[in-house]
């Protein structure tokens, strides 16, 4: 079995994100991609929320945080909606009409359940083989490509072990890749 991996390159996120906005247009799982890598939610947690999760119809507008109860941990999360996750959103959105709060988010076939793990899973396999992507990506790519670009960006281990739930930056660094690539560096630094 493989490990997922993260979308370390950026490139390659923009290719993924471009693929759902222009090649094989598809603003529902534009918006999966989008959220999934900018809010760090495993995909259960994601594919479970409903409009109401991300916007207040009362007011018309995005909401600045998700707040959940973690289905795998059963903890409360509060996680920010950050510029390009709310962007996704709202171009979504305007594809759709006459929703409620109570309407899932990312909706299957039909509107009265979400989009399954396994649907979910063939849409983004299918568009890393699609794009040649270098590592196979899946669901949990999503989440461990937010922890990995975070951590590039300098971002403390004490935080992201907050943000995963993990109980040390070991399992962290495991989670996200990082012991390889700190593995590699020294390889590619001792040149001989």
């Amino acid at each position: 079995m493989c490990v997922s991996q993260p979308i370390r390159k950026t490139e390659d996120i923009a290719a993924l994100k471009n693929y759902f906005l222009n090649t094989k247009p598809n603003m529902r799982n534009y918006a999966i991609v989008c959220l999934g890598i900018n809010s760090a939610l495993r995909i259960g947690d994601l594919l479970s929320l409903t409009w109401g999760d991300v916007y207040d119809f009362e007011k018309g507008v995005f909401l600045r945080h998700i707040a959940i109860v973690e289905k795998k941990t059963g903890k409360q999360t509060l996680n920010a909606l950050n510029k390009n996750a709310t962007e996704a959103l709202h171009l979504y959105k305007d594809t759709l009409s006459g929703l409620k709060g109570s309407d899932f988010l990312f909706p299957g076939r039909g509107a009265a359940s979400p989009l399954s793990r396994q649907q979910a899973f063939r849409i983004l396999k299918d568009a890393g083989r699609v794009l040649k992507f270098e590592a196979e990506i899946s669901c949990h790519s999503l989440r461990k490509t937010f922890g990995y670009h975070a951590w590039k960006a300098g971002v403390p281990p004490i935080i992201l072990m907050n943000i995963f739930n993990h109980s040390s930056f070991r399992i962290t660094k495991r989670y996200l890749g990082i012991e390889q690539d700190d593995k590699d560096q020294v390889f590619l630094d001792v040149n001989l």
